[in-house]
This record gives structure tokens, sequence and C-alpha cells, in this order.
């Protein structure tokens, strides 16, 4: 089942390439959180990444965290590897951490269902936002900008609530291991 708008951020505990644990608790300091699930291959992914990438630098400065999850079978897609996330991690400098859900427990707590998918939680950790990054999709002419995502950050950060008029997001499938798939997959 899919996270509703004013849920709870669901508690994890997922490594990151190196074997660093991550919390849900690690990110408590900051006024909102954003939680996106991605992965290496997934053309998606790849069209938003550097707009991703800025917005987290960009929004970090304003004491938003953020925070990527890879939940993909890498049996099935080994380009999703941990030791391939840390080289994608380090290649386009990401300012956050990027952990692996090997169990994919996490993303069915979340409800992803696709990669990206974001769901951005203000300071008591409820979401308050879980839609698209903006309008551009590969191959589409439309620029990456991050507005409807840069909207919702904004309005939480400015201290406001987030219209609950929201796009989803739109990618690839997530990856779920043989037997693992939730019902809404």
């Amino acid at each position: 089942m899919t996270l509703g708008l004013g849920a709870p951020a669901p508690a994890f505990a997922l490594p990151d390439p190196a074997g660093r644990i991550y919390t849900l608790g690690d990110f408590s300091a900051s006024p909102a959180l954003l939680v996106v699930f991605i992965c290496n291959h997934c053309p998606y992914v790849i069209h938003v990444l550097d707009g991703l990438v800025k917005f987290a630098a960009e929004y970090h400065t304003r004491k938003l965290a953020t925070v990527a999850i890879n939940a993909n079978d890498v049996a099935a897609y080994p380009e999703d590897r941990p030791e391939l996330m840390a080289a994608l991690a380090r290649a386009r400098n990401f300012s956050f951490p990027y952990l692996y859900d090997e169990s994919q427990d996490t993303a069915k707590a979340y409800g992803a269902v696709c990669t990206p998918d974001f769901f951005l939680f203000e300071g008591g950790r409820h979401l308050a936002y879980r839609g698209r990054f903006d309008a551009s999709r590969p191959r589409s002419a439309v620029p990456v900008t991050g507005s409807d995502l840069r909207r919702a950050a904004d309005a939480i950060l400015a201290g406001g609530r987030v219209p609950p008029d929201q796009v989803a997001s739109q990618g690839c499938s997530l990856k779920w291991k043989p037997g693992n798939e939730p019902a809404w997959a």
C-alpha cells in the first residue's frame, strides 16, 4: 500500500555501499526530508539525476535533508549493484547518502512503485508531498527544473502546506525480486 499524505515516515536502517548504516533518525535535525527511490539504470532517473543532485545541494543549504534509496533486484539488474551505486554517487557528486534496500522492505513500507519516486516529509516526518520532480521526461523538449518538488519544498520550509493536488512520479517500475512483489505492483 502506498503512503497517503499525512502518513508518518516509515523507519529504516539501510547501508550505503561502504556498509555505513543510516536510519530515519539520522536526519531528525532537518526541518524537511526528501526520500527518493532511484537506481543506476533507469532512463527516467538518468534524465533527472543532474537536476536532483543540484536540487539536493541547493536545498541542503536550507536544511532540507535528502536520502536516495535503491531497492532494485540486483541479480536481475546488475548495473544497480552497490559497488556501481558508489561509482555513480562519486561520478555525480552526490551530497546525500545513496542506500541499498536489499530486502526491499523499505520500498514496500514507503509504497514505492517506480524510479524515481519522491517522498517529501515535513519536520514532524509526515508525508507532505508525493509526486514528480517536474514535467520533463526522457526524449521530451521540457527542461529538467525540479519545479514541482521545489514548489513543495519551498512551502514546507516556509512553514506552509503543500497543495494536495500532486502529479504522480513517472518512471521505470521498481524491480522486485521474484516472489517479493507487493500486491500493488
